[in-house]
């Protein structure tokens, strides 16, 4: 892969460009300047088809201006735009830079609109219409891909409806998850926990935690075996949310219910992401967002 971060490629393109449009000068010159040895008639001799007979005319004078503009303009494109190689162009241009100056340009246009949101609470910019349609339309543009339409998730995807949150509900929490994201890691534990019995052991183990059906011999052989999940979900099983551990105790199933979801938790672990929003989404839009997500599973406080 290192060839696709070096200077190589760049470099390549661009001089085969360069070579290119020096070719196409060449021609023209050849073209213009070669005399073909021609019969009484103006013709080369060459004949298509029996009777096409091909004449030693000169280039019309419109292709050659035409061909000379489209030299000349390409070099003036180059000198002013990053086309050959590593040279940026004598107006700097770069798609980095002009994306980032629509960026700006947009945030400015959109920067009153929020203005009036910055000092409200998000318990009480859940309670006003206008900033949750906002928030709705946040929502629909950067987490309904993963969360739904709905908010309430999928397998693997948390359900943000539900009032079950890995890494704390609260306001804060929730604009600190947009901000910075969350990677939860669930290691493979089977070789801890000991044999593949053991494991299904857990497994009914866990399920009891929560009253779901279960087998009960099994549930009281595994409780011992427990211990070596206790280290994240607490010797009661109900998660620790600096971590990111799940509360195995409520019923809420992520990864799949069931001792078979469960033995393949332990015997081959998880990793789920949540991306960094701060690089797509300004300050106020975080902020209007984590309200409104907030707003789905707590009751906002009524706008003034």
């Amino acid at each position: 892969m290192s060839d696709f971060t070096s200077n190589f490629w760049s470099i390549y393109v661009g001089g085969l460009t360069f070579i290119s449009i020096v070719a196409c000068v060449v021609l023209l010159w050849i073209s213009g300047t070669t005399k073909v040895k021609a019969n009484d008639d103006n013709t080369t001799g060459h004949v298509w088809d029996g009777d096409l007979r091909e004449m030693n005319n000169p280039l019309p004078k419109w292709w050659v201006y035409l061909f000379i503009i489209t030299v000349v303009f390409s070099l003036i494109y180059g000198l002013l735009y990053p086309m050959f190689g590593t040279y940026q162009g004598v107006l700097n241009w770069s798609s980095d830079g002009q994306h980032k100056a629509e960026v700006a340009r947009v945030e400015k246009a959109i920067a009153p609109i929020y203005e009036k949101f910055q000092g409200m609470a998000p318990e009480q910019l859940a309670g006003d219409a206008s900033a949750m349609a906002i928030g709705e339309r946040l929502f629909m543009n950067n987490c309904a891909q993963c969360h739904g339409s709905d908010a309430r998730g999928a397998r693997s995807f948390p359900n943000l409806t539900d009032g079950d949150w890995l890494w704390g509900g609260d306001a804060a929490a929730i604009k600190t998850t947009i901000t910075e994201g969350r990677t939860g890691v669930m290691p493979p534990m089977a070789a801890a926990v000991g044999t593949p019995e053991d494991v299904r052991n857990v497994a009914h183990y866990v399920l009891s935690l929560s009253a779901t059906p279960h087998d009960p011999v099994r549930a009281v052989q595994g409780r011992a075996k427990f211990g070596a999940c206790a280290a994240c979900h607490g010797m009661d099983g109900k998660g620790n949310p600096a971590m990111g551990a799940p509360n195995l105790t409520d019923g809420t199933w992520l990864h799949g219910w069931g001792e078979e979801a469960i033995v393949r938790a332990v015997t081959n672990g998880f990793t789920n992401q949540m991306p960094a929003q701060a690089g797509k989404l300004n300050a106020d839009q975080i902020h209007v967002l984590s309200a409104y997500i907030w707003g789905l599973s707590n009751k906002p406080v009524a706008a003034n």
